[in-house]
């Protein structure tokens, strides 16, 4: 007897579907039925994300800093940061060096007088908007260039102090305002290009997870990068069947034990099978995350702190 010689099995998003339903003692028969349970499937990595850490949805990133900038956009699909650091003279051989940079809250960085001090930066706030985007009745008021960095709106009401806008397709970032112009525009954010707006152009706000940094960069962009590890969303279980799912294979039978409980709570009879679903998930989802996490040791120094003289 020989073994397969293959190690790539998979489940596509149809047969997670049916192995969820028949442990609901139901069949999968409806188009309803496969849009309710997609439903359900993307609620529950959104869960996941709320349980903790997810290794494979780890990714690295860089920004490279602007001399006076204090905001920078994420990715839109950003969660949050694990890890961030400044590096000096990217891409250098030589002199390339990595300096830890400290997250601070909010309230620390509301309680910093200036802002736009500079220097090499040492502090940092995550603020984790919500990605999405909002239309405002708000019209551009004269036609500007790809390189404006002062923009006059119909009216400014409703914009925060400093934010985002978006004008077709580019995200511009602003730092100040009046009750008819957005000052200090820093134009072409998240990835989007400068471009010329004619007036009368519609404006809406997009809400991007973004960094501040402080102090504000003090030399050319090329000196200072921030450098950072995010927590990215996991990607939707899509429209199609026959898709399999951005998880590695060894969560699927967490996937699926999770879909199902929530089907019971969907499924007319399922709920008296509810619990015991619950009870499996969960130990699926400990036996998950209990894998999934990193593997390196630890150890703890002490610190030492000299006061008068004095050690402890």
């Amino acid at each position: 007897m020989t073994t397969s010689g293959t190690s790539e099995f998979n489940l596509e998003l149809r047969d997670i579907i049916e192995e969820a339903f028949e442990r609901c003692g139901a069949e999968l028969r409806t188009g309803y039925d496969l849009k309710t349970a997609r439903r359900s499937l993307n609620l529950l990595t959104i869960e996941w994300s709320n349980r903790g850490i997810n290794l494979w949805t780890i990714e690295e990133g860089a920004i490279t800093l602007q001399t006076g900038q204090a905001t920078y956009p994420l990715p839109v699909d950003t969660i949050d940061l694990l890890e961030h650091v400044i590096r000096q003279n990217a891409g250098s051989t030589a002199t390339q060096s990595d300096i830890t940079i400290s997250r601070i809250s909010v309230s620390t960085y509301a309680s910093i007088p200036n802002k736009t001090s500079q220097g090499l930066p040492i502090q940092i706030w995550v603020n984790r908007q919500s990605g999405t985007t909002a239309a405002t009745s708000l019209t551009l008021n004269g036609g500007i260039s790809s390189s404006d960095t002062t923009i006059t709106l119909s009216s400014t009401d409703g914009l925060s102090s400093t934010g985002y806008i978006q004008i077709g397709t580019e995200i511009i970032n602003y730092t100040g305002k009046t009750t008819t112009q957005l000052q200090n525009c820093i134009r072409g954010q998240a990835g989007t290009t400068a471009a010329a707006h004619l007036t009368g152009a519609s404006i809406s706000v997009p809400y991007l997870p973004n960094v501040n940094i402080w102090p504000t960069p003090n030399s050319p962009g090329t000196q200072y990068q921030l450098v950072y590890w995010r927590l990215k969303r996991i990607q939707d279980a899509g429209d199609g069947g026959v898709r399999t799912q951005d998880i590695p294979f060894r969560l699927l039978p967490c996937l699926v034990a999770g879909l199902a409980y929530h089907l019971s709570m969907k499924i007319p009879g399922a709920e008296q099978r509810a619990e015991i679903l619950k009870l499996a998930y969960e130990e699926q989802w400990n036996l998950a995350a209990g894998e999934d996490r990193e593997k390196a040791s630890i150890r703890f120094v002490p610190r030492e702190f000299f006061i008068g003289g004095g050690g402890y």
